[in-house]
């Protein structure tokens, strides 16, 4: 495995689990019903692929930008 494809998926998990955390903590409505629900938790996980992905790029160019 890649460490750039493994350092994609821990941070896709971490920032899942800080935007859910963050859900929680400000206190908003829940989703209502089954679909709704899961509906939510993709818009998560989509979410936070996506951010994970930015900073992935970012940082690996940062990196070769630097020559480490």
């Amino acid at each position: 495995m890649k460490l750039p494809l493994l350092l994609m998926a821990v941070a896709t998990v971490l920032v899942a689990m800080g935007l859910r955390w963050r859900e929680e903590r400000m206190g908003g409505a829940r989703p209502r019903g089954f679909v709704a629900g899961k509906k939510a938790a993709f818009n998560r996980w989509l979410t936070a692929a996506a951010i994970a992905a930015v900073g992935t790029s970012v940082l690996l160019g940062i990196l070769h930008w630097a020559q480490f």
